[in-house]
Formats: C-alpha cells, structure tokens, sequence
C-alpha cells in the first residue's frame, strides 16, 4: 500500500528522510569511534569570583578531546586485504597517531609477533570471531633472541602492546609452547602482553599455559573473553577488571590463575573479577601475591570443584605477605568457593568494602568506556 503525504507536508517529510539518512551511519559507527574520547580540564575562568562557593568547579570547564578522523585497514591472509599480515598493517599507522584506526582482521591463523609501539595509539583489531581470527606464536622465555641472549618472559609474548587505548575484539592471541610441568625454568611463554594504559577487550581469548596473559601495567577492561593457562596464566602489575570472562585452567598437577605484583600500598593496581567463571583442571591457586602488596578480588564468581584447599598462596612463603596482601571475597558461589576462604588473610568483603571493585571506576573507566560497553 502506497504511502499517502499530504502535499503541503512532502518538503517537510523529504528534509526529515535525507536528514535520517545522513544520520545514519554515525549511529552505526559511533561505538567504536566514540570510545577513545576523554577529557581534561580547560583553562581557569578569569571572569569568575573566587569567593563563591562553586569557584572550584566553575573555573574550570571539562571539554572531550581525543582522536580525529578515522581509517579502515583491512588484513586477509588470500590477499584480499590491504595486507596479509598484522605487523604489517600496525606498521603502516603512522608515528603519534592522532586518528582511530580500525585494522579488520579476516578469518585466519596469523603465525607472527605483533608489536604495537607506544607511539601508535587509538588502534582496535577487530577479529572476525574468537575461534575464527587467530594470532599465534611460540616463543619460552629460555629461546634465544637476535642478540644470542635468553628471550626471558615479557619478550616472549605473542603480541604486545605499548600504546595507549589499544582495544581488541572477537580475535584471540595464543602462544603455542607447550605447557611445562611445575617448577620447570624457562617455560613462560606469554601470548598476549598489555602494558599500554586504558585498553579494552571485548569477546576475545587469550590461550597459553605459564604466563598466559602478561597484565603488565596501565588500565584495562575485560568483558566476556576467555583466558586459558596452567600457571599464573594472568600476571603483572596492571589496574584491571576482568567482567563476564571464563578463566580456564588446563593445569595438569597443580597450578595458579592470578599473580599480581602490586608492590606498594599507594599503588592503586589490582585484578578485579566480576561475574567470572573459574573452570578446567586443577587443582589450582586462584590467587598468589607476587608483589609485596598484591590486591585480587573475585566478585559473584563461580568456582569449579578445582580449587586448591588452601585457595590463595604468598608466593615464597619467606616476605610475611600474608600480612600486606588483599586478597578478597565477595559473593562467590560453586563447588569451589568453600576453598578460595581457606586462609584466614582471604577475606569475606561486605558490600562497602567490595563496592570499589564492582564498578569501572575501579579502572577509571567513565572517562575512557563507551558506556555501551560497560
């Protein structure tokens, strides 16, 4: 049936209809050019009194800058593309990038390193599922590099990056070296290293054994990902949230999911774990403190019957890090989480105290987080 207009309304209607349609595409887009968008404070007012009570927020004004202009690059292993490879595709964004870049990366096993230098921020790889674009390599920490030395863990990783609001999403990172058995040297083999701040992952895997996902330092938000290991398999010092994701352990005889390395109490790092499933073999450690100061908290989590019956370990049992440690509990459930309350410094939060760790604030993510996607 035709669409009736009266006539003294088609100009009308005819604006409103290319208007839409203009419209859009920025609708369809925006979600990921709008989430590298942060703000700073302006200037001080000149023209305000000081002696008012509101002075403090009326002299300054909070204004969103960030990246401008966007790009497409699209990598396919046939050729398809605008390259076959991901370094290749990192290396073509040019040096202080002041653009998002989107590389699209095509079904595929990618056997490569990628390294994405803190001079090229604002860059996302989007895979084209987590079990369908794939980055893998190799490395241990006992492999030689270039230089003839021990590669050692944090070079060994599969892809790392250093830039700032990094994201990734629907791809996995995996490293392929074969899982050691515990207290075996030189096996580490990272497959994914973060150490660039304000990052976010969204539907990806991270597959490894020791040292999987190396969380070194800066900011980050995990959602829905999978995070696969036998030891430590999440380590590092970084201030990080890990919401919706399955931690899977592939532990043959005993092993640990998180290290953290906070090493100072004015350090405002930790892991916090919301919503999470804890599932594979064991039995394991959810938690060791590999910093004098280590913080890890799991939240609403669900615990497989592969918990440890200590639950958490202090590392090297000479630091007293019991003592220094925060190691938290807040709500969990499962077979398991009878286990991971089995050391008295493993405490039971109440929601006061569990509250900074429930939240993206807990990663200052209002200002850097498509509200969208957390």
């Amino acid at each position: 049936m035709a669409l009736l207009i009266p006539s003294n309304f088609r100009p009308i209607f005819f604006l409103y209809l290319i208007t839409l349609l203009l419209y859009v595409p920025t609708i369809t887009t925006s979600r990921f050019h709008n989430r590298h968008h942060f703000f700073e404070l302006s200037s001080p007012s000149t023209t305000t009194n000081s002696s008012s009570p509101s002075s403090n927020s009326s002299n300054h004004h909070r204004r969103w800058i960030g990246p401008s202009g966007h790009r497409l690059i699209i990598v396919d292993l046939e050729g398809f593309g605008d390259f076959k490879s991901v370094q290749a595709a990192v290396d073509s964004v040019p040096e202080n990038n002041r653009k998002t870049v989107l590389i699209r990366i095509s079904p595929g096993y990618y056997m490569e390193k990628v390294v994405v230098p803190a001079s090229k921020p604002y860059i996302t790889f989007q895979g084209a599922g987590r079990d369908a674009t794939v980055i893998e390599w190799h490395d241990r920490a006992s492999d030689r590099g270039p230089d003839g030395q021990q590669l050692r863990t944090y070079h060994t990783a599969s892809v790392s990056v250093f830039a700032t609001y990094f994201s990734a999403k629907n791809i996995s990172f995996k490293n392929t070296a074969p899982a050691p058995m515990p207290g075996m040297q030189g096996w580490q083999a990272v497959a994914f290293r973060i150490a660039g701040d304000k990052a976010f992952f969204s539907g990806c895997g991270f597959y490894g054994a020791q040292d999987t996902l190396c969380d070194d330092a800066g900011r980050h938000y995990f959602k829905e990902c999978h995070i696969e290991g036998s030891i430590d398999f999440i380590f590092g010092n970084g201030r990080s949230m890990y919401k919706d994701c399955e931690l899977h352990s592939i532990a043959t005889r005993f092993g640990s999911l998180a290290a953290q390395n906070r090493k100072s109490p004015d350090e405002k790092t930790g892991f916090a774990f919301v919503r999470c499933k804890v599932t594979g073999s064991g039995p394991i450690y959810v938690g060791r403190a590999m910093g004098q100061y280590s913080r890890i908290v799991f939240s609403y989590t669900f615990f497989d019957d592969i918990v440890a019956h200590n639950g958490w370990d202090d590392w090297d049992h000479i630091s007293n890090k019991s003592k220094t440690a925060f190691f938290g509990v807040y709500k969990c459930w499962g077979p398991g989480a009878v286990a991971v309350r089995g050391v008295s410094w493993a405490r039971e939060l109440d929601f006061n105290t569990a509250h900074p760790f429930l939240a993206k604030s807990f990663v200052n993510g209002r200002h850097w987080i498509d509200p969208m996607d957390a």
